[in-house]
C-alpha cells in the first residue's frame, strides 16, 4: 500500500464516528496475524519494538532509521492495512523531524505518532518522564505537517505531561499542538474515567487512546470510547504480553521433560504455521511462473 493510499483510508476510517482498533505489534508477523485476524488497522509500538528487536526497556535506545526498518517490514505484511508507528520523539528538532517524516512515508505508514518527551524518551506508562517546552514540541509538529509529500499522512501528536505537569497542563498543551496542525491529539496516561471524558470535552478532532495493560489509564470499551470522541484504539503490548508466557511455559517443557510431545499450551501445528507466514501463496506463485516441479515449495 503507498503512503497517500493508506493515509487515506486510515482518514476515512477515524472519520466513521468509531473508535478503530490498532492491535500493538513489533514485527512482520505480528503484524501478518492482526490482518489475518480481520483487523482495519495496525500500530508498530514503540515499547514491543524495543522488547523484540532489543530484548530491553523502552528507554530511547532505538534510532530513527531502526524504528524505519521495522516500520516498512510491518507495511509489507501487514495485508494493505494501515500502519500506525510511533516515531518516538521525532528523533532530533525540526530539521530532523524533517528527515524523520519523509522516512516514514517511504515506509509506507498511514500515520506517525510523535511526542513531547525529552530524549532519550521511555515509555509512557513508566515514571521519571520529563518534557521538553511546549512551544519547542509544537515547533516539531509544524514541522512535521510542513515535511510531508502526501497531505493524507496522519500526524499524531502526543503529550507525556500529565504525569509532569498535571492534567490541565497536560490539556493545554494538547490544544498547542493540535493548533499547530496535529490530525489527531494522544493525552498519554489519563488516570480515570473523568479524566477520559474531559479530555473529549476539550478536543473537536480525533483522539487517540492507549489501552495499556499498566493499570494507570482505566479500561475502557471502544463503543464508550466513541461517544467520548476517541476514534482510535490502541491496545501496544497485548500480542506481546500474550507470547511472553505461551514461549516461557513451551521453553520450561522442553527443559524439564526432555523433548517437545504433549506441550503444556497450544500450538500451532506445521501446515498451519507454513499457512500463516504464506507459503500456499508462494507455491501458487511459483506455479504460475513456471518453477521447475523438483524447485517448487512443498509441504
Amino acid at each position: 500500500m503507498s503512503a497517500g493510499f493508506a493515509g487515506a483510508r486510515l482518514r476515512a476510517l477515524l472519520a466513521e464516528g468509531r473508535a478503530v482498533a490498532a492491535p500493538g505489534v513489533a514485527d512482520a508477523l505480528a503484524a501478518r496475524l492482526v490482518a489475518q485476524a480481520g483487523f482495519e488497522a495496525v500500530y508498530m509500538s514503540g515499547d514491543s519494538t524495543s522488547a523484540v528487536r532489543l530484548g530491553m526497556a523502552d528507554v530511547g535506545l532505538l534510532t530513527m532509521s531502526e524504528m524505519v526498518d521495522n516500520a516498512a517490514r510491518i507495511v509489507d505484511a501487514a495485508g494493505g492495512l494501515p500502519v500506525i508507528a510511533d516515531a518516538d520523539t521525532g528523533y532530533g528538532g525540526p530539521v530532523n523531524m524533517r528527515r524523520t517524516v519523509r522516512e516514514y512515508e517511504r515506509a509506507g505508514v498511514a500515520a506517525l505518532q510523535i511526542e513531547d518527551q525529552v530524549s532519550p524518551k521511555r515509555c509512557g506508562h513508566l515514571g521519571g518522564k520529563a518534557v521538553v517546552p511546549a512551544e519547542e514540541m509544537a515547533g516539531k509538529v509544524r514541522a512535521a505537517v510542513d515535511s510531508r509529500h502526501d497531505p493524507n499522512l496522519v500526524i499524531i501528536a502526543r503529550t507525556d505531561a500529565i504525569a509532569v505537569e498535571g492534567f490541565e497542563a497536560a490539556l493545554d498543551r494538547a490544544e498547542l499542538y493540535r493548533q499547530a496542525g496535529a490530525d489527531v491529539i494522544f493525552v498519554e496516561a489519563p488516570r480515570s474515567l473523568e479524566e477520559l471524558a474531559a479530555i473529549g470535552r476539550r478536543f473537536d478532532c480525533p483522539l487517540q487512546y492507549n489501552a495499556s495493560a499498566s493499570g494507570r489509564t482505566p479500561a475502557i470499551g471502544r463503543p464508550e470510547l466513541a461517544t467520548m470522541g476517541y476514534r482510535l484504539a490502541v491496545y501496544p503490548g497485548q500480542t506481546i504480553f500474550a507470547a511472553i508466557p505461551a514461549i516461557r511455559a513451551i521453553l520450561a517443557h522442553i527443559r524439564d521433560s526432555g523433548g517437545a510431545a504433549a506441550a503444556p499450551v497450544e500450538m500451532a501445528s506445521f501446515r498451519d504455521y507454513n499457512e500463516t507466514i504464506g507459503l500456499s501463496e508462494i507455491a501458487a506463485f511459483e506455479d504460475a511462473h513456471g518453477t521447475p516441479a523438483t524447485r517448487r515449495v512443498q509441504f
